[in-house]
């Protein structure tokens, strides 16, 4: 007999998706480089910063699930153009925000929602119905890795900018690039109900979906654990920069380590991606983040140079975004790709509530105490948290007995 072909990936849907992702989450992870220059012409403190910061991310994580439902109902390229509009709307505020007010408003909540609109959830959801469970995890790994290579990209990109033109226009050249997305959101257009696998899915209303999730442990697990996950990393994009200026390393250091955390997530995120197709993807994350906790924990007590933050920076990229692929994973292992958008969105709701605590604590703290050093700590405690609340959780479809002989 001749062998059974196998589905090649949908390429073009591939590739449109990877290039929102490196615009999407590009400038969003280089807000660290603007603090210092824009604080130093404005005159505002850390606080000041660090809560626009958080209020990005906390406008990112409760507009996600509501982005995400709509891309799985009127279609994820209309949610993308959206996306592009908002973001580069954000960004021109924040470029010229005259009082902390108009910060706040442009770079936290504008550009906090620009992401939510066109982040992981809603193009993995697009990813999802169009490939089959076996390409799953691989596609969720191309994915997540074009955002890292968006970091990796608009780290020294970001720097070079501010350098040559000053962080205002630096800011508007960004906002230019975010119009991009919508002329590449077209191949992405589909909703829940087109896609090659549209039929196999569970036909279930929003509010059915809600229910069947949250009285599901797994999913209440994995939906705390990722939380822990925002926070790390939300924390460190926001104040590693400053943090390097006040231990008494160079500034070009911190360029070189944002850029190494993006290079190297890209080979994290594609590893995830593979890790996750073929092995317990419950026990993976809790891997992740003991090896996380290691590593900060390694950073603060061993002497602190130029070499560790290098060091430290390739072994966090590595671990940095690789929790994606399998955290996606799971929820379309649990309950299928009908609501993945919605569901998903909830699950980085969580994440986003971490990032906003992370961003803002990092700020605030500092002002007080004049160290980041509690919240490196909490963040180490955090990460032995969530290994914990991970290793219970079950990877396999939701029971459902009425349709039980129909494919997830």
């Amino acid at each position: 007999m001749a062998p059974v072909a196998r589905p090649h990936l949908p390429y073009l849907i591939i590739l449109a998706g990877s290039l929102i992702a490196v615009l999407t989450f590009g400038p969003r992870s280089a807000m660290g480089f603007f603090q210092l220059p824009m604080l130093t012409d404005t005159g505002w403190d850390r606080t000041t910063f660090g809560l626009a910061m958080a209020l990005q991310n906390l406008a990112w994580g409760l507009s996600q699930p509501f982005f995400g439902a709509a891309a799985d109902k009127y279609g994820t390229g209309r949610v993308l153009v959206l996306s592009g509009l908002i973001y580069a709307a954000g960004l021109l505020m924040m470029s010229h925000a005259a009082s902390p007010l108009w910060l706040h408003i442009g770079g936290g909540v504008l550009v906090g929602l620009g992401v939510g609109a066109g982040s992981f959830g809603t193009i993995l959801s697009a990813f999802a119905r169009n490939v089959t469970p076996q390409q799953r995890s691989m596609a969720f790994g191309i994915g997540t890795a074009a955002g890292s290579a968006g970091m990796f990209l608009f780290a020294p990109l970001s720097q070079a900018l501010i350098t040559n033109y000053g962080w205002s226009d630096s800011l508007v050249i960004m906002g230019a690039l975010m119009l991009l997305v919508p002329l590449l959101a077209y191949p992405l257009r589909g909703n829940s109900s087109s896609g090659t696998q549209s039929q196999a899915q569970f036909k279930q209303s929003a509010g059915e979906a809600l229910r069947e999730a949250f009285g599901h442990k797994s999913y209440l697990l994995l939906t705390s654990g990722f939380f822990v996950c925002g926070f790390q990393v939300a924390f460190i994009t926001a104040h590693f920069p400053a943090y390097l200026g006040d231990i008494g390393i160079d500034a070009k250091y911190a360029v070189i380590a944002m850029a190494l955390i993006g290079f190297f997530n890209i080979a994290g995120s594609l590893a995830a991606g593979v890790i996750g197709q073929r092995y317990s993807k419950p026990y993976f994350l809790a891997y992740i983040y003991i090896g996380r906790s290691i590593a900060v924990t390694a950073f603060l007590l061993l002497p602190q140079s130029p070499t560790s933050v290098i060091i430290f920076a390739i072994v966090m990229g590595l671990l940095w975004l690789s929790t994606v692929p399998p955290t996606n994973g799971l929820v379309a292992i649990m309950f299928g790709t009908r609501h993945l958008g919605m569901l998903g969105g909830i699950v980085f709701l969580s994440h986003q509530v971490g990032s906003f605590l992370g961003v803002w604590m990092g700020g605030a703290l500092y002002d007080r105490f004049g160290s980041y050093d509690i919240v490196w700590w909490l963040g180490v405690v955090m990460g032995l948290f969530a290994a914990v609340v991970h290793w219970p959780i079950r990877e396999k479809p939701v029971d459902r007995p009425e349709v039980a002989a129909q494919p997830a």
